[in-house]
């Protein structure tokens, strides 16, 4: 095996242990939201304000390392596209949980990594595996159980919309490893974060839907969910350019078995047999996923 080997595998192995870490980071940051909503503040609100941490967070970062925050014009221009279409497709998840019963909206929203997947072998970026496509519905399916999804309330605006979200996450997640290659994430990220904050932004002062927390507790979960989003945000693109946009994507199912594992620690709450076996089933579509 040569140097070279060695170091692809060091790196992609790395880069797995970096998305999973977006994914804890992500189901960290939707616990405590929720922690947030119950003392008067509200989805759209942390929405907006929980890119703003990971934009003056690399503006930091990046001084400190000397690396410029400069982009060549075209690069820029796609990251701020980016960071727009990521406001929309958020915005549009969180109307679908209006419209929908949540664990639908969930459920439809986790097809991103599929869409990611098409997206990469029709433009030829990506080979299309069969092996990977057999765990992302492996993982659809036990996420399914693991939600206890079920019919009723199926709205068609709603499932409109928690499908559109999946596509634009796809989008946002395939272009921008195009942007980033096997560079710096950092920068583009920089650039995508400051759009969505300032589209976010604008979307709540124009709805009147910005509320701030109103107790202490709801404070820190606030300050805790924008400070954890940021983490996770920085994270899964850097794992995008070290292990692909397919792979990444795939990995975040493991924000829903952790949040399944926050639910029972910190909310109290009880899993079922069925649910217990969905997770069982998203975690072995996990490790399918960390297998070349």
């Amino acid at each position: 095996m040569t140097a070279i080997n060695v170091t692809s595998q060091s790196r992609a192995w790395l880069g797995v242990v970096v998305a999973l870490a977006a994914a804890a980071g992500y189901a960290l940051a939707n616990t405590s939201a929720s922690v947030a909503y119950q003392g008067g503040s509200n989805p759209l609100t942390v929405a907006a304000t929980r890119f703003l941490v990971p934009t003056f967070a690399l503006v930091i970062w990046l001084r400190l390392s000397g690396v410029s925050l400069l982009l060549a014009r075209r690069d820029a221009l796609l990251a701020i596209v980016l960071g727009f279409i990521t406001a929309l497709y958020t915005w549009a998840l969180l109307r679908s949980f209006s419209a929908l019963p949540f664990a639908l909206a969930v459920l439809i929203f986790y097809l991103f990594p599929l869409i990611a997947a098409v997206i990469v072998a029709a433009f030829g970026w990506e080979k299309f595996a069969w092996r990977t496509a057999a765990a992302i519905v492996l993982a659809l399916a036990g996420l399914a159980l693991a939600l206890d999804v079920r019919g009723g309330n199926l709205n068609a605006f709603g499932i409109t919309l928690a499908f559109l979200a999946a596509v634009g996450l796809a989008v946002v997640i395939v272009v921008s490893s195009r942007v980033i290659g096997t560079g710096d994430a950092r920068p583009p990220t920089f650039y995508m974060a400051a759009g969505a904050s300032a589209l976010l932004l604008i979307l709540a002062a124009a709805s009147g839907d910005f509320a701030l927390p109103q107790t202490s507790p709801a404070w820190i979960g606030f300050v805790a969910s924008t400070a954890l989003y940021g983490f996770a945000m920085i994270a899964f693109f850097i794992a995008v350019s070290m292990i692909g946009p397919v792979r990444a994507s795939l990995l975040s199912y493991a924000d829903a078995v952790i949040s399944a594992g926050l639910g029972v620690v910190v909310l109290g709450q009880a899993l079922t047999v069925v649910q217990v076996a969905g997770i069982a089933l998203v975690i072995v579509a996990l490790v399918g996923a960390t297998q070349r």
